[in-house]
């Protein structure tokens, strides 16, 4: 008997992200939903495909086998239907707010001129990856290397870091930082001059926007993302204030959750920024 489409679907989302409920998430649906369309499946072909564990589910070797059969249709004719970005389903991306707005927002811009609705969450990489884990972002740029269960991802960009003033502020005036514990300060201090950072800032601004205006404006020094002060060096506005031999570098990742990639709308998000982002990373990576 013909199977339907939607039962493979979900069949697909559950074989590649080992559980009902994360298929569920990836999928929009309900875990009754889910389960139901599993349980149907099994009574049309007439095998288990999965074994219920405590945590998950574990495919059968005729899971194994069907998936391997149907993976390639199926992504394949999604890539056909709606160009990837069926309407009404929004891809929810996280990350911090300067590297968002700075970058990703005018790569990902075509898209959303071609139907995509994208919606944008800021935050911190460990709460950002949470949710994500959580089923309540499909995709987070993060700033560290997830190590969260559930979740997988690939280096997308090195970013380099610079100690900047305005012209005639001299190196010792007073650090404009991102938080108290003076966190990138740090670890600029430490890969470019082998030691610790034991001073205090003159201020605190949690957004490194804040950070390159008070910069701009004479407060103080400080040690931005090239990205972010970029324009102001190459028009003289900023000057570099010392020139390492090897730059400090940190390398953001672009993280999804297990299978979550089987959502068109997503995978072609995901596609478009590793592309986009080629070339972003040092040539060990």
């Amino acid at each position: 008997m013909p199977l339907s489409l939607d039962l493979l679907r979900t069949f697909l989302a559950v074989h590649r992200t080992g559980s009902i409920t994360a298929a569920a998430q990836t999928l929009g649906l309900s875990q009754p939903a889910v389960t139901g369309q599993v349980r149907a499946l099994e009574t049309a072909l007439d095998r288990p495909l999965f074994d219920r564990l405590p945590r998950g589910v574990e495919p059968t070797a005729a899971a194994h086998e069907l998936a391997r059969r149907v993976a390639g249709s199926l992504d394949a004719l999604a890539e056909v239907v709606g160009d990837e970005l069926p309407q009404g389903r929004g891809v929810h991306v996280g990350g911090p707010a300067e590297f968002l707005c700075a970058e990703v927002i005018p790569v990902l811009a075509p898209l959303v001129a071609r139907g995509l609705l994208l919606r944008i969450t800021f935050g911190l990489a460990d709460d950002l990856l949470a949710e994500l884990a959580a089923g309540r972002l499909d995709l987070v740029v993060a700033t560290v290397r997830p190590r969260v269960r559930g979740v997988v991802a690939e280096p997308l960009y090195d970013e380099e870091f610079v100690l900047v003033a305005a012209p005639g502020v001299r190196a010792d005036a007073p650090l404009v930082a991102y938080a108290e514990d003076l966190p990138i300060i740090r670890r600029y201090w430490r890969t470019v001059y082998g030691r610790r950072a034991t001073m205090t800032a003159g201020a605190i601004i949690p957004d490194l926007r804040g950070v390159l205006a008070a910069v701009l404006a004479g407060a103080g020094v400080s040690v931005l993302p090239a990205y972010l002060c970029a324009a102001d060096l190459a028009a003289g506005r900023l000057v570099s204030l010392a020139t390492p031999e090897i730059a400090p570098l940190n390398t953001g990742y672009l993280a999804a959750r297990a299978g979550g990639l089987a959502v068109p709308a997503v995978a072609r998000v995901h596609r478009h920024l590793t592309e986009e982002f080629r070339g972003r990373l040092t040539p060990s990576r």
